[in-house]
């Protein structure tokens, strides 16, 4: 017979990079999406145009922050960035595509699908940058 142990299980801690890149990626999503409102309402771009724009802006943002900040690198800088950039490029593609889907075909408001997809296109970057740009 075995006694359980008394002592509570650790819950692991998420890594200061990952906080930290969060922090980072709130950062750039909101300078994306704050660009891209005043682009499309109050400029009045289309919204592709409006979109590849302010995802630029957003993906400039965190890379810099990244490299800066969080990852510590100065490294291969300008290939690190062609990387992460083509991650945000997908990311890109993705939103378009979303957008299209979306607004186009559904006829929904694309203020709120841009919206909704922030939240898929930033998971799958972060995946891939982690182990791409910044591996």
């Amino acid at each position: 017979m075995t006694r359980a142990d008394p002592r509570p299980s650790r819950i692991p801690r998420p890594s200061r990079a990952l906080v930290l890149y969060g922090i980072i990626g709130i950062s750039g999503v909101t300078l994306d999406y704050l660009v891209f409102l005043l682009l499309f309402n109050t400029v009045g771009l289309h919204e592709q145009l409006a979109n590849a724009i302010s995802t630029s802006v957003g993906i400039a943002n965190n890379f810099a922050l990244n490299a800066w900040l969080n990852f510590r690198t100065s490294d291969r800088l300008l290939v690190r960035f062609v990387r992460f950039y083509s991650v945000g490029l997908a990311g890109m593609a993705l939103t378009f595509l979303l957008l299209q889907l979306g607004s186009g075909v559904l006829e929904i408001n694309p203020n709120l699908v841009k919206a909704a997809a922030i939240p898929l296109v930033v998971v799958l970057q972060y995946l891939i940058n982690k182990r791409w740009s910044f591996g």
